[in-house]
């Protein structure tokens, strides 16, 4: 009997990534055959992100792609757009299957049984279709992990978010912050680390966060996760300025496996806009812990998010954005234009700044980001870093990332592949933006 296909597409974050992996790995073990998305499957899973409307319209294409792939075959689209659009979806004709936060890693469940017990047809947005049901509030959390690289490993530890700042529609997508213990989220590291990767990425919505629904903490699990000496490697996705305590720069700083390599969000260079986005901290804050992590360590990687055209953002405020973030030692920026998320408090702000206005200012943040990333390459130039190599191949070539994420590539030797090794950062290829060396 030939085995059924399956094929994914995700969009967004790095924690969608590991959730798909996680949802494949259940499928594999249930025989089922994992193959392309651009193949034929009889089975596709959009796995979806609602951060911006640019990602949201990445994630229609993606449901149309599938749609047409193959007629007979079921479409399922899952994650964070399906949880706040599902009804929107839902016309889209050809799409089988709903599952928003709360029940997408029941996915597996929902195509062998059409009807599992748990699904309230009451509360169906079209009965008539076999799980399109209405999703409910995420409440549940699931360890997971990415199991497609042996080199590198996404590792979810936290989910959800509290803060709800006055863009972001995630908290509505993702629900509240919650976590594992750090007994349990070992358990699973040790488990990671028995498949042999050298590298964990540690990623969550608000992963700071970690721990606080069980009366622990970030600093906690790094230092316990640091004990596993089979993993050679973590780094800290992205994680909020106000909690990368002092106390944690210092631990990575000092410790066995953690590398100088920070996303810390910025999303606004001024202190008018920061109060109007609801952040929780200040630019003279963001600042200082900026000054004490290149203290500790001076070859930090620091990258930051910074978004265009938020309410408020007039030339002035721009200009003093731009001032601010020249001043900071940042190695390169992730820009995202504003845009309008429902059910925002931004929604009911004045202050709005003109589409073309937004667009002018992502180009600028853009520029600045380019300066920055060379500005931080020339600074590295000539250094000695270790090197991840992995296990793709170019035209010869073979690629890694140095422990502060710069990109590097050697002559293709497999006997590296998974290692760590030495490397001289000699010559950077501006176009490829990858460093040559021995």
């Amino acid at each position: 009997m030939t085995s059924r296909r399956i094929a994914t597409h995700t969009l967004g974050c790095k924690l969608n990534f590991a959730e798909t992996s996680h949802l494949l790995n259940q499928f594999r073990m249930a025989g089922w055959k994992v193959v392309d998305f651009n193949d034929e499957a009889d089975l596709y899973v959009v796995n979806t992100c609602t951060v911006t409307a640019v990602a949201e319209k990445k994630c229609r294409n993606a449901i149309r792609q599938a749609v047409s792939a193959n007629p007979e075959a079921l479409v399922a689209v899952i994650g964070c757009f399906a949880q706040n659009a599902s009804a929107a979806i839902a016309k889209i004709e050809g799409v089988d299957i709903i599952l928003g936060n709360d029940r997408k890693h029941r996915l597996l469940e929902v195509v062998g049984h059409e009807r599992p017990e748990w699904f309230d047809a009451t509360s169906a947005i079209t009965p008539e279709r076999h799980a399109f049901e209405r999703p409910g509030q995420p409440t549940e959390f699931q360890i997971s992990y990415s199991q497609e690289d042996r080199t590198r490993t996404f590792f979810k530890i936290q989910d959800g978010c509290d803060y709800f700042c006055s863009y972001c529609a995630i908290p509505f997508a993702r629900g509240r912050s919650r976590s594992a213990t750090v007994e349990e989220t070992i358990n699973i590291a040790k488990e990671i680390a028995a498949g042999g990767a050298k590298e964990v990425v540690l990623t969550g919505i608000n992963t700071g966060t970690f721990g606080q629904d069980h009366g622990e903490n970030l600093l906690q699990l790094l230092q316990e996760l640091d004990k596993i000496e089979s993993i050679e490697r973590y780094r800290i996705s992205s994680i909020e300025p106000n909690l990368l305590t002092n106390e944690v720069v210092d631990f990575v700083a000092h410790s066995r496996a953690f590398l100088p390599h920070f996303h810390i969000p910025l999303q606004a260079g001024s202190d008018k806009v920061l109060k109007l986005m609801h952040r929780r901290y200040d630019t003279a804050f963001y600042a200082h812990l900026l000054e004490h992590i290149k203290a500790v360590m001076p070859d930090a990687c620091l990258a930051a998010d910074i978004m265009a055209g938020f309410n408020g953002e007039d030339e002035a405020t721009f200009k003093e954005t731009i001032r601010y973030i020249e001043s900071l030692p940042i190695s390169y920026l992730h820009v995202f234009t504003f845009s309008e998320r429902p059910n925002t408090a931004a929604l009911k702000m004045d202050g709005r700044i003109e589409i073309h206005q937004r667009r002018e200012h992502s180009r600028v943040l853009h520029e600045i980001s380019e300066r920055k990333k060379m500005q931080f390459y020339s600074e590295q130039t000539g250094r000695t870093r270790p090197v991840l190599w992995e296990s793709d191949c170019k035209d010869d070539m073979m690629y890694g990332f140095t422990d502060n994420y710069i990109r590097v590539r050697r002559p293709y030797n497999a006997a590296l592949v998974n290692h760590i090794t030495p490397f001289v950062l000699e010559k950077l290829n501006q176009k490829e933006e990858v460093f040559d060396g021995k």
